[in-house]
């Protein structure tokens, strides 16, 4: 059974090339209501952790590097079917093929630094918000 909220970070490319206020205003004008946010830094051990399942892959250590370089907006959204909708709403992870009107489209500057995460199903977006968020800071 699907649930109603997502995790999304808005990256350290995001941030640093100031688009957090239009990103979180494409968030929200998709239907969006945001229940958790932040703004901070992941550690390179923060990095390690949240991308653990990737490990193994070839783009891991350019990934935990390009993720613990600057402040990052981590924050959890609450929408009817938010994985999904959210999933629509970023785009392609290669902005190059991501759809007109989606996040990346307007903002990823390539694969790797593609400027928004969002979770890719119902129980990572638990583990995920949970990582960032202690339960007295969802709402």
């Amino acid at each position: 059974m699907a649930t109603n909220r997502t995790f999304t970070m808005i990256k350290p490319d995001a941030v640093a090339n100031g688009h957090i206020g239009n990103i979180l205003a494409m968030i929200t004008n998709g239907g969006f209501k945001i229940v958790s946010l932040k703004l901070t830094q992941l550690t390179v051990a923060d990095a390690k952790a949240f991308y653990a399942v990737h490990a193994e892959r070839p783009f891991y250590g350019e990934l935990v590097e390009f993720m613990s370089r600057g402040p990052i907006v981590a924050a959890i959204l609450e929408k009817e079917n938010a994985v999904e909708d959210f999933r629509t709403l970023i785009g392609a992870t290669n902005p190059a093929e991501a759809a007109e009107g989606t996040i990346r489209k307007a903002y990823a500057t390539s694969i790797g630094e593609n400027a928004v995460h969002g979770s890719d199903s119902d129980e990572n977006a638990a583990i995920e918000g949970a990582f960032h968020f202690a339960g007295r800071e969802q709402f």
